[in-house]
C-alpha cells in the first residue's frame, strides 16, 4: 500500500537496515493487543503470509475467505487482508486473551510493525513508525524482530513483489480498460494465491515461477505503457 507522506511526520526520521538496531521491542506485549484492533483493511497479505497460513494450518486460501482474511482493493490492485471482527475490530486471529493464535505465521506487516518499509532505487529501507505504538520498546536489530527466516532471499522476493504490484498498477491506470483491469486483477489473485502452494517445496521458487508466468500472460505486453517506476 503506498503512503504519500512525509516521513519526517510519522518516523523519527532515521532510515535502518537488517543488522542496525532500532527501538521496536516491545518485551511480548505485556498483553496489549492494541496493534490487531481496528486495523481496517491495511493489513495486507502477501503470497508468503499466505503460503505461510496455507501450508501452516493445512487450509486452502478459499478456507479462510469471509472468516479471517477477506479481500478488498489497494491502489488499483485486488488483495487480501486480515479480517476484523466484533464490536472492537479485533483480527480474526485474536484469541480470548488477546494473544495472537498463529503467531508463528503471522504476517510480514505483523512481523514488522511498529516498522514499515521505505521503498527507494529497487530496494527498500526500514522506518520506526513514532505514533503507532504506545508500547514501551527496547532496541533489538531488525533482522531479529522481523524473525523471518533466510532474510536475504525474504529481502529479495519483498522487493519482487512490491514491485510487481507497481507494474500492475501502472499497467492498468494507462490502460484505462475495465475488461482489462478486471481480468488482470482475477489473474493476480489466481496466480498468487487461489492456487494452492507446495509446503514441501521452497516457497521462493514456486514464487519465481509464478512471477515469470504472470508476466508473460499479462505484464510482458505492457511494458512499453508502464513506463518509469514509482518506489
Amino acid at each position: 500500500m503506498r503512503r504519500n507522506v512525509d516521513l519526517s511526520d510519522i518516523s523519527d526520521g532515521k532510515l535502518y537496515g537488517d543488522n542496525d538496531m532500532v527501538k521496536a521491542d516491545c518485551r511480548g506485549c505485556a498483553g496489549c493487543s492494541d496493534c490487531c484492533r481496528g486495523m481496517g483493511d491495511t493489513i495486507l497479505l502477501d503470497p508468503y503470509d499466505v503460503w505461510r497460513l496455507t501450508t501452516g494450518l493445512g487450509k486452502a486460501f478459499a478456507d479462510f475467505l469471509d472468516r479471517e482474511i477477506e479481500l478488498g482493493v489497494a491502489d488499483g490492485c485486488i488483495l487480501p487482508h486480515m479480517r476484523m471482527t466484533g464490536a472492537r475490530e479485533s483480527c480474526a486471529f485474536l484469541d480470548g486473551e488477546g494473544r495472537c493464535s498463529v503467531h508463528a505465521l503471522r504476517p510480514g506487516i505483523c512481523r514488522l510493525f511498529p516498522l514499515g518499509r521505505y521503498y527507494e532505487n529497487g530496494a527498500f529501507q526500514y522506518f520506526l513508525q513514532t505514533g503507532e505504538c504506545s508500547a514501551s520498546r527496547s532496541k533489538i536489530k531488525v533482522s531479529r524482530w522481523i524473525d523471518t527466516p533466510d532474510q536475504r532471499r525474504y529481502r529479495e522476493f519483498v522487493t519482487a513483489w512490491h514491485y510487481l504490484l507497481i507494474d500492475a498498477q501502472n499497467c492498468m491506470q494507462k490502460k484505462q480498460d475495465d475488461m482489462f483491469q478486471k481480468e488482470l486483477n482475477m489473474l493476480l489473485l489466481k496466480t498468487f494465491f487461489l492456487t494452492p502452494y507446495d509446503g514441501k517445496t521452497d516457497f521462493y521458487g514456486q514464487f519465481e515461477k509464478r512471477k515469470e508466468d504472470f508476466y508473460a500472460l499479462t505484464l510482458g505486453n505492457c511494458q512499453k505503457l508502464c513506463g518509469d517506476r514509482d518506489s
